[in-house]
Parts: structure tokens; sequence; C-alpha cells
């Protein structure tokens, strides 16, 4: 029997059968328009999805696959089968949020101005002394626990081996000549056919530009919208890598703290409430793993608005999702006729990384500067794999290599777990993590008096083991201790060697 409390527009489902779309996503989508514009209040409870399957006359799966997305994106509450109800999160308050008393930054010393200091080298720029002391990033000489390395040895080369030959055996003549600066139109149709279907993206393919990995894209977008001395928030702790286009591009990184929601909007606003730019990884935070909730992604997406800045979005291993489906990226939640998000994503943790091929989503007023900015640096990407890379999307094999290593992932995480608190309980507390490709591993107390985290990883890599320290990630003093483990590329076997291994290091 339907629950009567329910509100009338989510009666008024349309499932339209002669679409391609999926119905669990018509279904979705649906409610989530509804909860978005204000027609399903807070706290409205569902009918079950056995009801709602029966009145839609679909299967009570197809109910089930929706329900569920919406609640591990946080527009419903409560666990299907036991009640169901619309998040007390009021969107439309959110999104009329007015900037609180604004302050500049804070004073902060960077490298830049310790770069400064030192005696000037021969014949470098100022600009060229902030890279040339940038630290660079760590080789990975070993798998176990080396962070963001997929499994290599898995990968279907020989099927990457059949396309690439396939083309190039006898190429066309427009692989031989001056390519498009945004890339080959095959390839960006497919990226955005993918990036509707998996992550909900609301892209058509020209708004796809092809770079050579995601610190190019962010070099692209930093060179093309930010002028030197622009603030630009980002992630504390965060991605170290994306640090080093910003400073060439001399914008003002302004660091904000992370906490169980996502980046803090509001510490945003106290300190750079005028930022030019947000980076931001709300899908799968880099290092702790903190997925955006939904109300600070509308809270995030309304400074922009309000600020007139931008948000770059990072989906770096969105791919890997172990519970529930991959959430939609906060680009879906962008309003297309004033769109503040560009997103960014990358095939190295999904492929291999020397493949160097990633990829920007622009707003449809971006598309023309934006590839006339990229001809313009770099003349056009290189089309040697991007047929290739067209081909093992568009026939499969990219979606069943994904499936495959979900499951094999997902596994190893597990083992790895079993294995912490077996032999390092009282050292290191780990929980499980629904996504990615390592998990933090934080110090005990007992632990953390006898040591730092970078002490640890020192000694770890002394006995052959690469781990990384939490602490590095942080731009300044960090909140916490914990290592980086890296279990993806890691055979179970191994894992279980490994961490017996890292046992005996933290022990003395």
């Amino acid at each position: 029997m339907a629950d009567r409390r329910l509100s009338t527009p989510l009666l008024a489902l349309d499932l339209d059968r002669s679409s391609k779309v999926p119905l669990h996503r018509q279904l979705y989508d649906q409610i989530r328009e509804a909860v978005l514009a204000g027609h399903l209040p807070p706290g409205a409870r569902l009918p079950s999805s056995r009801t709602l399957a029966s009145e839609l006359g679909c299967s009570r799966n197809t109910a089930v696959t929706a329900f569920d997305q919406l609640l591990s994106e946080g527009y419903l509450a409560g666990q299907v089968g036991s009640g169901t109800y619309i998040s007390h999160v009021l969107p439309e308050e959110l999104l009329s949020l007015s900037g609180s008393q604004r302050r500049g930054p804070a004073p902060r010393e960077d490298m830049r101005s310790s770069a400064r200091t030192r005696s000037r080298r021969r014949g470098l720029s100022k600009r060229g002394e902030v890279l040339a002391a940038f630290p660079r990033g760590r080789r990975i000489a070993t798998r176990a626990f080396a962070p963001g390395l997929p499994e290599l040895d898995l990968f279907p080369f020989d099927v990457w081996a059949r396309l690439l030959g396939r083309v190039w055996r006898r190429p066309p003549e427009s692989l031989k000549r001056h390519g498009d600066p945004a890339g080959y139109e095959p390839l960006r149709r497919a990226i955005a056919d993918y990036l509707r279907s998996a992550r909900g993206l609301i892209c058509d393919w020209r708004q796809i530009l092809i770079t050579s990995g995601a610190q190019q894209g962010l070099d692209l977008v930093a060179r093309t919208l930010l002028d030197p001395g622009d603030p630009v928030w980002f992630e504390n702790p965060g991605y170290s890598g994306l640090r080093g286009p910003l400073f060439a591009a001399g914008a003002e990184a302004v660091p904000l703290p992370v906490d169980a929601e996502g980046i803090s909007v509001a510490a945003g606003r106290e300190r750079a409430p005028d930022a030019r730019m947000a980076i931001v990884a709300p899908s799968h935070q880099y290092p702790l793993g903190v997925t955006m909730s939904l109300a600070r992604r509308l809270e995030l997406l309304a400074w922009a608005r309000e600020a007139d800045a931008w948000i770059l979005e990072d989906d770096y291993d969105s791919e890997y999702r172990y519970a529930g489906r991959p959430l939609s990226a906060l680009q879906s939640l962008d309003e297309a006729d004033n769109g503040r998000v560009v997103y960014l994503g990358s095939f190295s943790k999904v492929m291999f990384p020397s493949l160097r091929l990633g990829y920007l989503v622009v707003p449809e007023d971006l598309i023309e500067p934006m590839g006339r900015a990229r001809g313009t640096l770099d003349d056009h990407p290189t089309a040697i794999t991007q047929p290739a890379l067209a081909a093992f999307i568009s026939e499969g094999h990219f979606a069943a290599h994904v499936r495959r290593m979900r499951v094999l992932y997902a596994a190893r995480q597990a083992v790895l777990l079993e294995e912490i608190g077996r032999e390092l309980a009282g050292l290191l507390e780990a929980q499980p993590d629904e996504a990615g490709l390592h998990i933090v591993a934080y110090f005990s107390a007992a632990l953390a008096r006898r040591m730092s985290d970078q002490e640890a990883t020192d000694r770890a890599a002394a006995a052959g083991l690469s781990v990384s320290p939490l602490s590095g990630y942080y731009d300044g003093a960090a909140e916490q201790q914990g290592l980086m483990l890296g279990y993806a590329a890691v055979p179970e076997d191994e894992i279980r060697l490994a961490v017996r291994k890292l046992a005996g290091v933290l022990s003395r």
C-alpha cells in the first residue's frame, strides 16, 4: 500500500521505455530533480521500492538501484526496506547562502617567498626558481604499498596492441597530419558517452579537450583562467601534484581544511571569499577518502556563483567505487547556462601511468577560448594512442577492465584490512574505504609518541616498502599522523608478507 504522506510530484513519475537512457537512471534523475527543485519537502517519506515498481510497471531492481544511488549521494536518508526519506538538507536554502563578512586571506609564507630569499641561479627567472625548487614526486620502485598505482600485470595489453596495430598498419591521411588542438574527435565522442552514462555528466563531445594527463589539464586551466596573484582554494591535506601548476601560474594557494563533508566552504569564505577558483576532489578526496556531501556540493556551487569563480573538479579515481554505483559528479549539479565547473579526468589510474592521456570537460562558453589556448601552447595532443583509446572505450574493453579491477581491488583491500587488524593492532588503525586505490592507516597514540609518520616512512623504505606519510600532504603542520597504503597493485600473498614486514619496522 502506498504511503499517503508521499508528495504528489514523485507519484507523477514517467518512465520512457523508448529512451536509450536506462530506466533506473530515468527514475534517479527525476527524483533528484524533484529534490533539488524543492518539490519534495525534507523528511517526506518515499513509498517502498516494491510499491513504486508496481505503480511504474518496472522491476523492483530498477527502483532499488535508483534508491541506492540517491542514498549514497545524500539525496535520501534511511535504508531501502526499512523506510526511505528525503534528506533534511534543503538545497534551496544552500543555494541562496550569502557570503559571510569578507576578509582577505591571512598572510602566509610559501615556497615562492622562500625561493626569493635564496640566491638566484644563473639564467633562471623568478618563476623558474620556484619550479626548480618544487619537490618532485617519488618514482615508485616497489609495489607494496605504493599509493595510486594500478594493477599493471592484468591490463589487457594484447587487446591494446591489436587496436594500435589496426589503426597504424594503414593509417588514414588525417592521422598523419596536424590534428585538432582539442583532440581526436572519435575519442572525444567516446569519452562524452562514457561520462554521461557512468558519471552523470551533462556534456556534449565538443566540451571535451584531450590533454597529456591531469597535470597538463590543470596547467591549461590555470594559464587560461587565472592571473598572477589570484587566490585559489585547495584541499588541505591534498594531492601535492596539483600545486605545481598553480605555483607556475603565479596563483596564491589558499589551503582549506577538509572535514567529514569535504572542503570547508565556511573557512574559504573567511580566508579568501573572492578567490578565483576552488580545486576539489568531491567523489573521493585525496588522500583522506572523504566523499563531499550534497549539502557541501551545493554550498560550494553557491559560493562560485556569488564570487564569479571557477571550480576544478578532480575525478581521479571515480571508477573504483566498491559500495554502490559510482557517485554522480559535481559537474552534474552545475547550471548549464552559468557553468562554473571544469571537470578533470585521467586514464592513468585505470589503464597504465605511461599512457599520459587525460581530458577536460569545460563549460560551453569556454569551448572556443580553451581550444585556442590549447593550440597555442601545445598545437595538438599526440595522435598515436588516441584512436586506439577511442576504440578501447567504444568497443567495451574499458568498461570490462574496470569491472574486473573493481572486484580485484575490493578483495585486496579486504585482505589488507584483515592483516592490519591481525599484525598491526595497537600500532595502526584503518577502516574500509568505499573507493580508491589506497587506505589511510592512522597512528595509535602509543606509536605517535615513539615516531613520526615521516620516520616510519624512512624505516619502511629501508626495509623495501613504499609507503607515504600522511603529514606530507598537509600545507603546514599536520593534524594527523598516518601512512597511506596502496593495495591495488599488490597481490594478496604479497600484501600478507608486506604487512608482517611493516609490523616489524613499526615495532622496533
